[in-house]
């Protein structure tokens, strides 16, 4: 079960990026975020790609942004999955294990400096916080739009690929999707993250997530 949320809204799954899109690295300022001593997942850093190896598991990798970036309102990433979760009900607390998952964590301009520094449990917890999470995994179909039952109203989930195999690129638009999930516009992207989760099912994931960018 992840501790922070199944996230999912209705958005535009297709959208281009343009060519000056900032690529993110997978290096040494990304965190392990873990929620349990014994239950971990193991990742692997390696520049352009990030490996996630999940055994009945589950715990979040987790980068700050530079400011530079915190206007991004698009991005696009590709990712595999050679073993996987069973499919799962990802409203579900304490059932929703999923493949993998993306998340864009902003918070409103004038409050993104204050929080410079400050852990992801903190960060996803402040009142100010609002994260979309891109899945894949769950029963329910692409671009099924479903309510966290970890964030509340902080978080809104986005189905991109139901449970299962195989490769897949996407593109989002995170304005789009941050203006149907909370209404409004986004504030500072302020952090991102990537997590696996199979405890709930006691079940294997081996994936990556490569060639991250934002825009």
């Amino acid at each position: 079960m992840f501790r922070f949320s199944s996230l999912a809204i209705a958005c535009a799954l297709t959208t281009a990026l343009p060519a000056e899109a900032a690529s993110v690295g997978f290096d040494g300022d990304w965190k392990q975020q873990k929620f349990s001593l014994f239950s971990q997942n193991r990742y692997g850093f390696r520049g352009n790609t990030l490996t996630v190896a999940s055994d009945g598991a589950v715990s979040l990798a987790y980068k700050a942004l530079p400011e530079a970036l915190w206007p991004a309102k698009s991005a696009r990433w590709s990712w595999s999955v050679t073993e996987g979760v069973p499919p799962t009900d990802l409203r579900k607390k304490g059932g929703d294990d999923r493949n993998l998952a993306l998340y864009f964590v902003f918070l409103p301009a004038d409050q993104a400096q204050a929080f410079k520094g400050a852990s992801v449990r903190k960060l996803m917890g402040a009142d100010a916080a609002r994260v979309l999470v891109y899945v894949w995994g769950g029963a329910a179909q692409r671009g099924a739009v479903l309510d966290s039952p970890y964030l509340g109203a902080r978080g809104k989930t986005v189905v991109l690929r139901t449970a299962g195999t195989g490769h897949s690129a996407e593109s989002v638009d995170l304005a789009r999707d941050y203006g149907r999930a909370f209404g409004g516009v986004p504030g500072a992207l302020v952090g991102l993250a990537v997590s696996g989760d199979s405890d709930d099912t006691d079940s294997t994931i081996r994936a990556s997530v490569s060639g991250l960018q934002v825009n």
